[in-house]
């Protein structure tokens, strides 16, 4: 081969080698930072992109495999991504050691930002949420602090989003996914929760006796106002009738009167005198009757009444 054809092949080859370099494919949900002579040019998007080699190139960064190694690499994802983050010491309000991990999910909005505002985005979005983390429970004492996880989760993801926010970064959430306390601090809790339902359960037991005594004194005193209820009905009952003998003795009495005054009436005797006269006799009657009566005592009125019914003098002669 002449040296010229090995010329023009080299030059061939050459320039292969120039346009597949100069050509990049871009994955779906990636992009690069194009540089053009150490200056930003552009930002490629999916799809077959072309540049330009030696006079451009693709900006590499850091990013965090998922393993949790850190690579060099030209590619951004742009995906929403979750960082697991060992367990930490942390002190609470009250002075406690506490150990938390935390889930933190975020998405990179603004590539650019990405690479240029900040140097190592993976490191340092980890060392800015531990030190929220501690700053957030360290306001918070144990007990509000186990209790509080999603008011925990919504002061980190605000503190985080507001600081990552000029680097491109949105903290969609933050998630606690252990909160572990000393062993003897378990221990205590653990006695305190037991307290704490024996408490409940005396508490149940003392409202139940309560209200069965409520319900058996409303039940005495249902009981009570139903005898009495019945008793007034008995008495009114009882009343009625009474009154309704007395009425039905009056207007019979009445009614023996009247046919007494028409018959004594039609002998040409007077009623008065002849019924005052049977009421004397009823009335001797009775205290004849008596079995301790030595001695009886007429009125003096009696005396005209006697002469005036023939046959009672004989009467009282006999006795």
């Amino acid at each position: 081969m002449s040296p010229l054809n090995i010329v023009l092949v080299v030059l061939i080859a050459l320039v292969v080698i120039y346009i597949l370099r100069g050509i990049k494919i871009v994955s779906q949900s990636e992009t690069l930072i194009v540089e053009r002579l150490g200056k930003y040019n552009r930002t490629l998007n999916a799809g077959i992109n072309v540049i330009l080699p030696i006079i451009e190139k693709a900006k590499e960064t850091i990013a965090r495999r998922q393993d949790g190694r850190l690579i060099a690499t030209s590619r951004i994802d742009m995906r929403e991504q979750v960082y697991d983050f060992d367990k930490q010491s942390v002190i609470t309000k009250d002075n406690v050691m506490t150990e938390i991990n935390a889930l933190l999910y975020f998405q990179i909005v603004d590539p650019m930002k990405a690479v240029y505002e900040i140097q190592n985005l993976p490191v340092a979005i980890e060392k800015l949420t531990q030190t929220t983390l501690r700053n957030v429970v360290g306001e918070m004492e144990l007990d509000e602090t186990l209790t509080s996880r999603d008011t925990i989760n919504s002061k980190l993801r605000n503190v985080l989003d507001d600081a990552t926010n000029k680097w491109g970064v949105k903290v969609n959430r933050v998630e606690l996914q252990d909160i572990t306390p000393p062993e003897s601090i378990r221990r205590t809790m653990e006695l305190q929760m037991q307290a704490e339902r024996n408490r409940r359960a005396e508490i149940l037991k003392a409202e139940g006796e309560k209200q069965a005594q409520i319900l058996n004194s409303e039940g005495e005193k249902q009981a009570e106002i139903n005898a009495a209820e019945a008793d007034k009905q008995a008495n009114i009952l009882k009343a009625e009738g009474e009154a309704r003998a007395k009425i039905l003795q009056a207007e019979a009495e009445a009614t023996a009167i009247r046919n007494i005054t028409e018959a004594v009436s039609s002998g040409g005797a007077d009623p008065v005198n002849y019924l005052l006269a049977v009421k004397y006799v009823e009335a001797l009657k009775e205290i004849a009757s008596g079995q301790q009566n030595k001695t009886v005592y007429l009125p003096y009125e009696a005396t005209n009444m006697l002469g005036s019914i023939g046959g009672i003098k004989d009467l009282f002669q006999s006795k």
